[in-house]
């Protein structure tokens, strides 16, 4: 993706979430809302890489409201942000693709603190086209009536991914 694809993917994303019934805005909000806040386009922070075996094994993930969602690890990554090697793992949720939660250093500060997500379809050719540019925050984030998985401590990163959106400012 390039920058004008992902200004006019954050554009529609904005207009939904201002307009839509759908919308995980609460009704409240939507009147005063003019968008989400978002980092710059990185084309850095777009990375083609293998996918890794995964166990398959089952993970209990945590969610918001203090339930439970049992996920399988589906495979591994292995990328290098800000010149560190990291790793994460991705789930199976039992929908087509791979599901990418994760944290980093800019969670709770510049980003939302429970963590963002990624929605990942695999390459023909065993990789995987990670693009922190779309990474989103939870529906959670801006309603607590929504439950979300919170990502695993296996996928927390120390380094910074200055991509996707941003923590939401709601309106007092």
């Amino acid at each position: 993706m390039d920058a004008t694809t992902l200004r006019e993917y954050r554009s529609n994303k904005d207009e939904h979430f201002g307009n839509d019934h759908h919308s995980p805005i609460p009704a409240t909000h939507r009147e005063r809302f003019n968008g989400l806040a978002y980092y710059d386009w990185n084309a850095d922070l777009a990375l083609t890489v293998p996918v890794g075996p995964g166990d398959g094994a089952p993970i209990t993930i945590a969610t918001s409201d203090g339930a439970e969602r049992i996920y399988h690890r589906a495979g591994t990554v292995e990328l290098t942000v800000a010149g560190e090697g990291v790793s994460l793992s991705l789930y199976d949720t039992g929908h087509p693709g791979y599901f990418l939660p994760f944290r980093d250093s800019t969670s709770g500060k510049e980003t939302y603190g429970g963590g963002r997500y990624l929605d990942l379809d695999p390459n023909e050719d065993g990789t995987v086209t990670i693009d922190f540019n779309l990474a989103y925050n939870p529906f959670c984030a801006y309603n607590d009536a929504y439950s979300c998985a919170l990502p695993p401590v296996e996928n927390w990163l120390s380094v910074p991914i200055e991509a996707g959106e941003q923590v939401w400012d709601k309106p007092a």
